[in-house]
């Protein structure tokens, strides 16, 4: 525990003296909550807490990225050699690479979370424990994601191609950039598959609809699943040298990390309501408020009326 502590305290000691984690970490994410809400977001209400969901989502899913890419750099530039030489184990390394990774998420969370109810007018109920839970479990999961793919790819090059892949199917699919509810029926189903999806609708959820922990049961699920599964994969399948090449039946083993996503998205769509409770969702930030009594009095000028 004193090696994860340790290591975890140097991870973010390096995050912090980067200039590019304030740009891409904090400032990048605050500006697109801006720049949504000021597109999609109207007056304030709960369109601007159906916005956040979304930037939440990919501020917690940034780490998947990140993670993958430092941890494949740290391979090739011979750091990694460095921390075996301590020594220091797989495990240690790998839980400081997560619980370093929501320390640095977490401050973005909540800078969003304030702009979007004391500047951006957003007037929804919120459960904050919820909020919270689902940032951790979802940047949890999405790291040890990141993990998998830093331990399978052999080169940047190859790291940036899986990650443009998976990145581009998490934005466009699961609802974070486009609303779940308007992509076509079999895309939705497809959805259903996805990690993101279970992130996105979650926060949605507990941003709008104020739900409790005992509701989230699902994503709960799915993403705590997903974390405990893919960091035991990336353990295994850990490499501390560039020269160290991964068996092809160990790659294989890799996609068993979507496992607890596969389960969920079958069980979806046969018995869930996921699909339906996102279109409640989306429809109920759409709605107008009733308009007030003086606003259906008719005008009265003092002139008379013939």
């Amino acid at each position: 525990m004193k090696q994860i502590w340790t290591l975890t305290k140097f991870r973010i000691t390096i995050a912090m003296r980067n200039r590019a984690f304030l740009f891409f970490g904090i400032i990048i994410p605050v500006g697109l909550l801006f720049l949504f809400s000021a597109i999609f977001g109207g007056s304030g209400g709960p369109r601007v807490a159906y916005v956040l969901a979304s930037i939440l989502a990919m501020t917690v899913m940034g780490s998947f990225w990140g993670l993958s890419q430092q941890l494949v750099i740290f391979r090739e530039q011979g750091i990694l050699r460095r921390f075996r030489l301590a020594p220091v184990g797989a495990g240690a390394m790998l839980a400081s690479s997560v619980l370093s990774n929501f320390v640095l998420t977490l401050p973005a969370v909540l800078i969003e979370l304030v702009l979007a109810r004391w500047v951006l007018h957003m007037t929804a109920s919120t459960n904050l424990a919820s909020v919270l839970l689902l940032v951790l479990l979802g940047s949890s999961a999405f790291a040890t994601l990141g993990l998998v793919v830093a331990s399978v790819a052999n080169s940047m090059m190859e790291t940036q191609i899986i990650n443009q892949l998976l990145w581009l199917a998490f934005m466009l699919l699961s609802g974070v950039t486009i609303p779940l509810p308007t992509l076509p029926g079999w895309l939705q189903s497809v959805a259903l598959y996805l990690p993101a999806t279970y992130l996105v609708t979650g926060l949605q959820g507990a941003l709008i609809r104020d739900a409790p922990l005992t509701q989230l049961g699902e994503e709960i699920l799915a993403l705590g699943g997903s974390t405990i599964l893919a960091f035991f994969i990336s353990k295994q399948i850990f490499r501390w040298e560039p020269e160290e090449k991964l068996p092809a039946r160990a790659k294989a083993w890799t996609a068993a990390a979507l496992v607890p996503f596969l389960l969920m998205g079958l069980w979806e769509s046969n018995n869930g309501h996921r699909r339906a409770e996102a279109r409640a969702v989306f429809d109920s930030t759409r709605e107008r408020p009733a308009p007030t009594p003086q606003q259906n009095a008719a005008p009265h000028d003092g002139a008379p009326h013939n």
